[in-house]
């Protein structure tokens, strides 16, 4: 473990080699494995589990009841709702090994994922996208995307703040934080405005 100051609560395991940034918070009944690597600044809730093979970023906020599995990848700034689902195997069973088939889940800068939704392994949630709660999702999502359902669809598009998107007559959209997008529908994208 680095010996930077985080704070891990008694009834917590973090195993030796794990790494840990100063700052993060370890609630309670949770599990850090050898080798993980978590950043700076995170809160970790009741009852996480965090493998050994996971890399989380800084400020990075866990609910309580998730398991992030190894080969799961999440940036600085993601939030992780209570009980959401991360898999790393496409289609196990519980009497064949398949951990040399472990597929990469990406979650990037920013992200969101609602409560109790499915993240099924092999998919990358781009950066500041909006998971609903109960969503499943089967492939990829776009940056700045809002997806709900199941299978998970996208039904508009989110600021970096968290809020929805209106568009006016000519594809611009102001959010009620300040910040101003662009949508170029030729390339189905969300373009951040200057100015």
């Amino acid at each position: 473990m680095s010996k930077k100051k985080y704070y891990i609560h008694e009834s917590s395991y973090v195993d030796k080699n794990a790494n840990i940034g100063s700052g993060t918070k370890i609630w309670h009944f949770s599990h850090i494995m050898s080798g993980a690597k978590i950043g700076e600044n995170c809160v970790i809730g009741q009852n996480v589990n965090i493998g050994s093979k996971a890399v989380i970023g800084n400020n990075v906020k866990i609910q309580n009841n998730v398991s992030v599995y190894d080969d799961v990848i999440i940036e600085d700034d993601a939030f992780l709702g209570p009980s959401c689902v991360l898999t790393n195997v496409i289609n196990p069973r519980a009497f064949v090994n398949r951990k040399s088939e472990y597929k990469k889940t990406i979650v990037r800068k920013g992200a969101t994922i609602g409560a109790n939704a499915t993240i099924v392994c092999g998919n990358e949630l781009g950066e500041y996208c909006f998971i609903g709660a109960g969503a499943v999702v089967t492939k990829d999502v776009r940056p700045n995307a809002l997806v709900v359902g199941n299978p998970a669809r996208q039904i508009g598009w989110v600021c970096r703040c968290g809020c929805k998107l209106n568009f006016n007559e000519n594809d611009e959209a102001l959010c009620e934080c300040g910040d101003r997008y662009k949508l170029d529908k030729s390339k189905d994208k969300l373009i951040p405005l200057k100015g």
